[in-house]
């Protein structure tokens, strides 16, 4: 659990269960608002499903934008030898953060929640990056 890989694990992990969770709400909701898939080729036509359905979607769409970051700045810091346990804490708490983002927007959906937990994880990622610039 100290490795600085291993945050990226359980990222990638996270990004698979949300992945799970997108499908098995989509498909039935699909089903029942007699949505033919081949309509999904086009943006916006999955709008019919109910909003529960959309935000875990929507979540599962942010996990591979941001966190994009957060993957290539723990790689540099693998190869950079920046694994020290306040740069592995730090990427714990990225992931501990964007997890939190996963579960308030797929359920609560409080915006004000969600924007909270996106600062606080861009503010492990910004510390995560001075640390690595300070190293230079």
């Amino acid at each position: 659990m100290n490795s600085i890989l291993t945050p990226i694990l359980m990222m990638v992990s996270w990004s698979l269960f949300m992945w799970l969770w997108m499908y098995i709400t989509r498909i039935p909701a699909m089903t029942k608002a007699e949505v033919d898939p081949q309509d999904a080729a086009h943006p916006g036509s999955l709008n019919v499903l109910p909003s529960g359905v959309r935000r875990i979607a929507d979540n599962y769409n942010h996990l591979h934008e941001q966190p994009t970051i957060f993957y290539a700045l723990v790689f540099y810091c693998h190869l950079a030898g920046i694994t020290d346990s306040t740069t592995v804490m730090l990427a714990w708490g990225y992931v501990g953060a964007r997890v939190l983002h996963s579960l308030v927007q797929s359920t609560i959906n409080k915006v004000a929640v969600r924007f909270l937990l996106f600062v606080i994880s861009n503010i492990f990622l910004f510390a995560i990056a001075i640390r690595a610039l300070l190293t230079l």
